[in-house]
């Protein structure tokens, strides 16, 4: 993944977690559509390796 769009998702998950929805999506579309499909998939991966980063919540054990 270029350097670029890894900055623009972590910037994405942080506005996320700011509840600043609308400023997230304006930075990462346009680097999710510009990706070609190789790394897309790696996206798609970091995405799914990094849900608590936009949602701000960490696993917990339950009881």
């Amino acid at each position: 993944m270029r350097p670029s769009t890894l900055r623009a998702l972590k910037r994405a998950a942080e506005l996320t977690r700011q509840n600043r929805l609308t400023e997230a999506v304006l930075i990462a579309e346009p680097v999710i559509l510009a990706a070609d499909s190789y790394e897309g998939d790696e996206i798609l991966r970091w995405l799914a390796d990094h849900v608590t980063d936009f949602t701000g919540e960490t696993d917990k054990e339950m009881p």
